[in-house]
């Protein structure tokens, strides 16, 4: 499968690095001049471009870039592809968001209005990526670590699941978009080493304030 990935920083490197290792090819891209991506192609062994050439590259998208930056996504070369939404919100970083602060949206939902035809699924974003890169397991081993996931597309969500798996995660599926909110940030399941079971305890223990 091709992947097209927006935003080279720690996400998007750690993701491109896993997915090469499962045998997809990946382009990886920032919002300044490819070159000064050079680097990782030999290093990881991805392709390198713009974010329109890495929308326009991949069967997926994922998007790996900080949230004040979603306005400028490549919506028109994006179109309705599946898109795996990694982008989490920091007030510190991002600003007040009032509707984000509030809960009253999600970071998902929000990333939907600026790609209004893309089939968006939440994953990636409750784990740091060390902890991606250092804490994949073979499957049914006993308490192999689990991810969530949310989503409204099927197709969008077995992609991610598949991704999961092939990285060494479990998936627990919290439901619709309008659900990725129980694996935000401060919910008890954000960031935290848990089994399925506890996973799915977590986000069902998550209260939206």
């Amino acid at each position: 499968m091709k992947t097209g990935i927006i935003g080279a920083g720690f996400v998007g490197r750690a993701i491109a690095k896993l997915a090469i290792q499962a045998g997809h090819q990946v382009m990886l891209s920032n919002s300044r001049d490819p070159q000064t991506l050079f680097s990782l192609r030999p290093m990881i062994g991805c392709e390198i471009g713009t974010a329109r050439e890495a929308a326009s590259f991949g069967d997926i998208v994922i998007i790996a870039v900080p949230l004040t930056a979603i306005d400028a996504l490549p919506a028109t070369e994006i179109g309705s592809k599946p898109v795996l939404d990694a982008v989490n919100y920091y007030r510190e970083r991002d600003g007040d968001i009032a509707e984000l602060s509030s809960r009253a949206t999600t970071t998902s939902e929000l990333l939907a209005r600026y790609l209004p035809e893309a089939r968006i699924t939440k994953a990636f974003n409750a784990i740091p990526m060390t902890q991606l890169e250092s804490d994949g397991q073979a499957a049914a081993t006993s308490g192999r670590r689990a991810l969530p996931v949310a989503g409204d597309d099927a197709e969008g969500k077995a992609i991610a699941v598949a991704l999961y798996d092939a990285f060494g995660f479990d998936a627990v599926d919290a439901g619709p978009l309008a659900e990725g909110w129980r694996f935000e940030r401060g919910m008890p399941s954000y960031c935290v080493r848990m089994n399925s079971s506890e996973l799915i305890a977590a986000l069902a223990r998550a209260v939206r304030f």
